[in-house]
């Protein structure tokens, strides 16, 4: 099989290599996929750069942990998937060398998710981290319904998904974004409302929009960055559910403030958050693929041979929207 792997930490088009690999074969419990699409998230990108650990020492990665195709062949055991069905698959690198950067994968029946005929094997590859993330950040501590909700960072990969889920639940949602097209982009989730951080006091206008009560969640992209307004924003037993804090990679926070309004933090990685949550969300993703209830965007398509310009991408910035490899 073609496939996609590097030895080392370093460059994209440096360490990156294309050849040809012995396809895996299934174990008892595990199922084959070929695979007509991989998605390429910041995670992935960083593990080749050396900037998070790719959770063993010695051989090769194939990177990529989502991904979409067409099972090929199932092994003992296995009950719920059948040669030849659509399927998403997410957590492939995760402490594994085999990721989706390959024509093949072998994982877990439990990682290999049936992908609703609606949906395109691009959109599949965009289930896992992306809209994965987004639900257990909305939903890891209950309903929304009636309660307001603010996402930082609505236009992103996983922010453009979260505002959509809040909203279709019930929730009162405030939308934020760092320019006037990104805001445009914020506004297609149906937020009720959208706010430039840019060029706003966001303190001032989200105490206005809830009439001085504030909200009861956040979902937060940048932790650290956020972290004095979001303090001032939560009703007490509010919650901070963060993905992200790049910008202050060891954020010091408000203690007494969170503190004496009860506020909780969750901290969301996909990779390790409680089996039932991941249950949840791939139920979840699968029940919004089936009706079309999400709007997704794709932002770059590049083919396998690509792939270090598909890592180059992601580093470079500035894209709104999913980045994948269509095979």
């Amino acid at each position: 099989m073609r496939a996609i792997w590097f030895h080392e930490s370093g460059d994209a088009d440096k360490v990156m290599q294309l050849g040809e690999k012995t396809p895996p074969a299934p174990g008892p419990g595990e199922v084959l996929v070929r695979l007509h699409a991989s998605g390429v998230n910041p995670s992935d990108v960083k593990k080749r750069a050396g900037a998070q650990p790719a959770g063993f020492v010695d051989g090769f990665v194939i990177p990529h942990s989502d991904g979409a195709g067409i099972v090929s062949e199932v092994g003992m055991g296995v009950s719920g998937l059948k040669v030849g069905d659509r399927v998403w698959v997410y957590q492939a690198q995760y402490q594994r060398h085999w990721g989706t950067a390959a024509e093949l994968v072998v994982l877990p029946e439990a990682r290999v998710i049936p992908l609703p005929e609606q949906a395109s094997y691009a959109i599949g590859a965009c289930a896992g981290i992306p809209m994965m993330t987004a639900h257990r950040c909305v939903f890891a501590d209950g309903d929304v319904a009636g309660k307001t909700v603010l996402v930082t960072g609505a236009s992103g990969r996983v922010g453009y998904y979260a505002a959509q889920w809040a909203k279709q639940a019930g929730a009162n949602v405030i939308a934020t974004a760092g320019s006037e097209s990104r805001c445009d982009q914020a506004t297609q989730t149906g937020a009720d409302h959208v706010l430039n951080y840019r060029e706003t006091d966001l303190v001032s206008a989200i105490k206005d929009i809830t009439n001085g009560i504030g909200v009861d969640r956040i979902v937060d992209v940048e932790f650290g960055r956020n972290i004095e307004t979001s303090s001032q924003i939560l009703k007490t037993s509010g919650v901070i559910a963060s993905y992200s804090s790049s910008k202050e990679m060891q954020p010091t926070i408000p203690f007494y403030p969170l503190m004496f309004n009860n506020i909780t933090m969750q901290l969301v990685l996909v990779y390790n958050m409680p089996e039932a949550a991941k249950q949840a969300a791939a139920e979840g993703i699968t029940q919004a693929l089936a009706t079309d209830a999400l709007k997704h965007r794709i932002a770059e398509s590049y083919a396998l041979e690509e792939t270090a310009r598909a890592h180059q991408a992601i580093e470079t910035g500035g894209l709104d929207g999913c980045v994948v490899v269509e095979f």
